[in-house]
């Protein structure tokens, strides 16, 4: 049986200005994958994952959660959401990771995981504490349940910040390069417990530098260079046998020991 079809783009194009960041990307992420965006910097991969997630605003192209299409109005520089109630809808089954964390820094651990669930979904406050403090112990964290932010290493708040976005129950998982502000050592951390939830069929895309991350979760690998996808497939394929001369280049230059593997 088919899996159902999460995230759809076609032909999703951006601009910032006269620049053409985004020019023509299709992605599909369906129900289980993991599709892991890989590229240079200013390749458009974050730009991507912020117009899936409704952060920007794409300004050509067709979005679609589950089969539903973003509606829109006006059009290229002037397009924008036609139904605000939709977008809300659609962000609440789509959690983001970011780089950064962004966890709030005036709340609690627990605060943070419960905030959304039990503001935004309206979910009884004790099951949301019943249910965050699974996810806490999940990503190995629960005894920092009362701690705040800044007394967390850089890896405890971002395993927060997965829990966090697990809270919400989401559809998909969209992580923006998670582990590049961490050190080696803390970066493992954060790489396990990605690796856990892809080893459990969450559906997820993947903004990353880490290409052993990419080829070891991923069922899809998509390399952008300049705004277009230049290659993509399975992370065998693209890892051990790429065709294109830029994507050559690009994993010899950051990481020879997946080049070719």
């Amino acid at each position: 049986m088919t899996s159902t079809s999460v995230i759809t783009l076609r032909q999703v194009r951006k601009n910032y200005g006269a620049l053409e960041v985004l020019k023509g990307i299709n992605l599909e992420a369906r129900e289980g994958e993991v599709i892991s965006l890989i590229g240079s910097s200013g390749s458009g991969k974050s730009t991507l994952l912020r117009c899936i997630n409704l952060l920007e605003t794409c300004h050509d192209g067709v979005i679609e959660f589950c089969g539903e299409p973003v509606r829109w109005q006006g059009s290229g520089v002037t397009r924008q959401p036609a139904d605000k109630a939709q977008v809300i809808r659609m962000r609440t089954q789509l959690s983001m990771v970011f780089q950064q964390f962004n966890l709030w820094a005036h709340m609690t651990i627990l605060g943070n995981v419960i905030e959304a669930p039990v503001t935004v979904l309206g979910r009884d406050r004790n099951a949301a504490v019943e249910e965050a403090l699974a996810l806490l112990d999940k990503v190995g964290i629960a005894d920092k349940a009362e701690a705040y932010p800044a007394q967390l290493s850089g890896g405890q708040q971002q395993r927060a910040a997965i829990a966090r976005a697990l809270a919400m129950k989401p559809k998909a998982l969209l992580f923006d390069e998670p582990t590049s502000a961490l050190d080696p050592e803390l970066e493992q951390e954060v790489v396990k417990v990605i690796q856990q939830l892809a080893a459990e069929g969450r559906t997820m895309v993947l903004v990353t530098h880490d290409m052993k991350l990419a080829h070891d979760v991923s069922s899809h690998v998509i390399f952008l260079n300049q705004g277009v996808v230049e290659e993509e497939g399975p992370p065998d394929a693209v890892f051990g046998s790429p065709k294109t001369d830029r994507l050559r280049q690009f994993l010899h230059a950051t990481s020879p020991a997946v080049a070719g593997a």
